[in-house]
């Protein structure tokens, strides 16, 4: 997926609000330029880089909403950004406007980093995985190594060969075993 400025490039996996058009109203008593701000900065402390807030606004250049331009139905907002080299995101949809999701996502960054300013950063390191934004997704097949179609018994036994090969408790990578896990459920949603 390509990721976009506008429209909005809702991050692959992730699930969706319920109501599309946010559930409930965000108490955040800031603009929008300032909740933009706070979240660049946010990222900027982080460590994070090339930052690209992703929403159903239309833009300026400068990056600020259109002034003539109401909410979108879709309110969901997506960060992509580089942390470390590698492309992370953080997408919201629970609040009725952009600038609460826009808001919320910079509190529940600056909310991780509370956790390397207590000392664990290992902790950080590993929450911030969960963060990793997924490539497309490839072909199911391929990456377990079965024929298309293949029946439900082959592709469990694919997935728990691979898996004991790729998990990151024996030394596999993280991001790699997500793909298997995601090939396994798309192979069997195909069965």
């Amino acid at each position: 997926m390509s990721v976009t400025r506008y429209p909005l490039a809702w991050p692959e996996g992730w699930p969706r609000c319920r109501h599309i058009g946010g559930l409930r109203s965000g108490n955040f008593k800031v603009t929008y330029e300032k909740a933009i701000a706070e979240l660049a900065a946010e990222i900027e402390r982080l460590g994070g880089r090339y930052p690209i807030l992703s929403t159903n606004l239309e833009l300026r250049l400068d990056g600020m909403p259109k002034r003539d331009r109401s909410e979108p139905a879709d309110r969901g907002v997506a960060v992509y950004f580089e942390l470390k080299g590698t492309r992370k995101v953080f997408a919201c949809d629970t609040f009725t406007t952009v600038r609460d999701n826009v808001r919320a996502i910079g509190l529940t960054i600056a909310a991780l980093r509370s956790i390397e300013r207590y000392g664990a950063t290992a902790m950080l390191e590993r929450a911030l995985n969960a963060f990793t934004a997924l490539p497309p997704p490839h072909d199911p097949w391929a990456i377990l190594g079965v024929p298309r179609g293949a029946d439900r018994k082959s592709i469990e036994e694919a997935f728990r060969i691979l898996a004991l090969k790729h998990h990151p408790d024996r030394g596999g990578s993280s991001t790699r075993m997500s793909e298997i896990n995601r090939a396994r459920e798309e192979a069997l949603r195909g069965t």
